[in-house]
C-alpha cells in the first residue's frame, strides 16, 4: 500500500494576497505571509475553542476541546496544542481573533471524475419520480465522451470548491467509465490529486454488458482490475438491487483484495441487502450509506472495525429515508459523515452542509457530527495522521468565523470557513 500524500487541489486564485488588506472581522491577523512552505514554526493563538479529537487533551471528551487555546505548526505537522497562556515561542504568529479551530474535514466518499449534468433528472425527481440506480448510465455516456483535460478540469473545480469549505482530505472513485480504458484513465487522473483513490468499476453493470452481467463481473475482476490496480488504494462495489448482488460483490471485492486493494462498499442504501454483512466479513474499511439496516447489521458493525459512513446529501437530494445515526451511535458503531459528491444523487461538496443535515435530520449531536466529519472520516480511510489536531498529526485545519464548532449546525448554509491550512500551509 502506498503511503498517503497531501491532496493537490488547486488553491483559490491570488493566494499571495496581503492579509492586512482584508477586513479584520472576517479574517485573522497574521505577522507572516498567508502562504509559506518553509519549515518555520507558526503559532495560531487566541482560539476560542480548539477541537483536537484527542480525548487526552482539553476537556477529555471525544472532541478533546481546549478553550482559550493555541496551536503550534512546525513544518507539515502539529507540534503543540494547549492553553494560550502556555504557548511556546515560535517564528511566526497568527491571531485567530477568538474564533474556533477544527481539524480539516475528511471527505471519505466522493465521485468526482465525471462529465455531464443531470439537472433534468433532479428536476424530475423533485417533481415526484423515484430515485433508482439507473441514472448513472447518463453520466457514463458523458464521461466516456469527455477528454482527459475536461475530466481533470471538472475534478479540480470541485476540489477548489471543497477546499474553500474546509475539506483537506478526500477520497474519490472511478465508476463512470465502465470500460477498461475509461476506468483506468479516471483513476490515473484522480491519483494526481490524492492517494485515496478507489476503483469502482462495479458501480453498475456496464450498458455494453447489459445482457450478460456475469461477463462484466469477469471483466471487472480481470482485465479491468489489472489496468486499474496500479492507480488505486481501495476497491468498491455498489451492492444493491439494480447493481450487484451479494455473490457478485464478494467476488469483486475478493479479487481486489488479492491485488492489494482494500475493500469499501456501497451498502444497504436503497433497500435491505447483504452489503453490510459482507463489509464486516471482508474487513472493509467502510460500509457506506447504511440506510436500511437490521438489528443483525447494526450488531455486526458494532463488533467490527468497519466504519458506517453516512451520506446525508444523498437522502436530501433523493427525498429518501434518513439513515438512523442515533441507532448506530448508541450501539457503539463508528460513524463517518461524507458528502457522496456526485452529479446524480448528491451534488454537494459541502461537508458543513452535511453536518447540519446530520444534526437536524439524523439525530446526531453537533459534537458527534463534527467528530464524524473529521476523525470519523479518517477512520474510514484507516488513517491516524489526519482528522485530529494533536502533536504529530498533519497540520490540516480550518478556522471558523464563529466561536464554536456548534455553529456549523446552528447556522446552516452560512459560509463560516474563513481559513484553511493543509500540511501546514495556508491555502484559504
Amino acid at each position: 500500500m502506498r503511503p498517503a500524500r497531501a491532496p493537490e487541489a488547486e488553491p483559490d486564485p491570488d493566494p499571495t494576497a496581503d492579509q492586512a488588506t482584508k477586513d479584520a472581522m472576517s479574517s485573522p491577523t497574521t505577522d507572516s505571509p498567508a502562504h509559506s512552505a518553509s519549515t518555520a514554526s507558526t503559532l495560531i493563538t487566541n482560539i476560542a475553542a480548539l477541537v483536537t479529537n484527542d480525548p487526552s487533551l482539553g476537556d477529555g471528551s471525544p472532541l478533546g476541546l481546549i478553550r482559550d487555546a493555541a496551536l503550534v505548526i512546525d513544518g507539515q505537522r502539529v507540534a503543540w496544542t494547549g492553553e494560550r497562556s502556555k504557548a511556546p515561542a515560535t517564528d511566526n504568529r497568527v491571531d485567530a481573533g477568538g474564533r474556533a479551530v477544527l481539524p480539516g474535514f475528511v471527505d471519505s466518499h466522493s465521485h468526482l471524475v465525471f462529465a455531464g449534468d443531470r439537472t433534468a433528472e433532479f428536476n424530475a425527481r423533485m417533481s415526484g419520480r423515484a430515485y433508482s440506480a439507473g441514472g448513472i448510465r447518463t453520466t457514463v455516456a458523458a464521461t466516456r465522451a469527455a477528454t482527459d483535460e475536461e475530466l481533470e478540469a471538472n475534478l479540480t473545480r470541485y476540489l477548489r470548491e471543497a477546499l474553500r469549505q474546509g475539506t483537506t482530505t478526500f477520497e474519490t472513485k472511478s465508476g463512470y467509465g465502465l470500460t477498461v480504458e475509461d476506468e483506468a484513465r479516471a483513476l490515473r487522473i484522480a491519483a494526481r490529486h490524492t492517494d485515496e483513490v478507489t476503483y469502482l468499476g462495479a458501480h453498475i453493470v456496464s450498458p455494453d454488458h447489459a445482457e450478460d452481467p456475469a461477463a462484466y463481473v469477469d471483466l471487472v475482476t480481470g482485465e479491468m482490475l489489472d489496468a486499474c490496480a496500479p492507480y488505486a488504494r481501495w476497491i468498491d462495489v455498489f451492492c444493491e438491487k439494480g447493481a450487484f448482488d451479494g455473490d457478485q460483490a464478494r467476488a469483486i471485492l475478493t479479487a481486489g483484495k488479492a491485488r492489494g486493494l482494500h475493500p469499501r462498499i456501497h451498502a444497504n442504501q436503497l433497500s435491505h441487502g447483504p452489503g453490510v454483512q459482507l463489509a464486516v466479513e471482508l474487513d472493509a474499511a467502510s460500509a457506506d450509506h447504511c440506510t436500511h439496516l437490521t438489528d443483525a447489521d447494526v450488531d455486526a458493525l458494532a463488533h467490527s472495525r468497519t466504519v458506517a459512513t453516512l451520506l446525508p446529501g444523498a437522502e436530501f437530494s433523493t427525498r429518501a429515508v434518513w439513515p438512523d445515526a442515533r441507532r448506530l451511535l448508541d450501539a457503539g458503531v463508528t460513524v463517518a459523515l461524507s458528502t457522496d459528491c456526485n452529479p446524480g444523487s448528491s451534488f454537494t461538496s459541502s461537508v458543513p452542509f452535511c453536518v447540519a443535515l446530520a444534526v437536524r435530520d439524523m439525530r446526531m449531536t453537533p459534537d458527534e457530527a463534527v467528530w464524524s466529519a473529521t476523525a470519523g472520516g479518517a477512520r474510514a480511510l484507516r488513517r491516524d495522521d489526519i482528522g485530529r489536531l494533536a502533536p504529530g498529526a498533519y497540520a490540516d485545519l480550518l478556522l471558523l468565523d464563529a466561536p464554536s464548532h456548534v455553529h456549523l449546525a446552528y447556522r446552516p448554509g452560512v459560509p463560516l470557513v474563513t481559513g484553511v491550512w493543509r500540511r501546514g500551509v495556508r491555502e484559504v
